[in-house]
């Protein structure tokens, strides 16, 4: 047996050509217009289908832009033991000085609402003002001998 005498018991079927004339009208088969109708036309997946892969975030409710509030400031915190380091006994501390120090980065320009946290020792004898604190720290600066204003 040679090469040439070879063939296929079955003949090879070939895909059906649509789209160019004979017996199928108007939309060739295609069914559909546009992108759809296209050859090659790959459609990316629906907005739809990607946002159901995202699991629910809990605590925001169905309309997250109702639910939370973007508006809200929420301060810097800024621990005892940054304080203890940067001020000397009897200075006043504000946020403009915390900027100042280096202890806080300004925000557009801006001095951030700051909070004082109770993390570390406070032996210097501080004044705060114009920040938020935690009762903790509150009561580490009065025993220090500080004030809070």
């Amino acid at each position: 047996m040679q090469l040439h005498q070879l063939h296929q018991s079955k003949g090879i079927k070939k895909a059906r050509r649509i789209g160019r004339g004979g017996k199928r009208g108007k939309t060739s088969g295609k069914g559909t217009k546009g992108q759809k109708a296209r050859a090659g036309r790959k459609l990316r997946p629906a907005e739809r289908d990607t946002i159901k892969r995202i699991p629910k975030r809990r605590g925001h409710g169905k309309n997250r832009a109702r639910t939370v509030n973007v508006a809200r400031v929420r301060p810097v915190a800024v621990n005892l033991a940054a304080l203890e380091s940067t001020f000397a006994s009897g200075d006043r501390v504000t946020p403009k000085e915390l900027v100042a120090k280096g202890l806080v980065n300004a925000k557009a320009g801006r001095v951030p609402a700051v909070k004082v946290l109770a993390k570390g020792t406070l032996t210097k004898k501080i004044t705060l003002a114009d920040c938020e604190y935690s009762a903790s720290a509150k009561e580490a600066i009065v025993k220090a001998g500080g004030d809070v204003l």
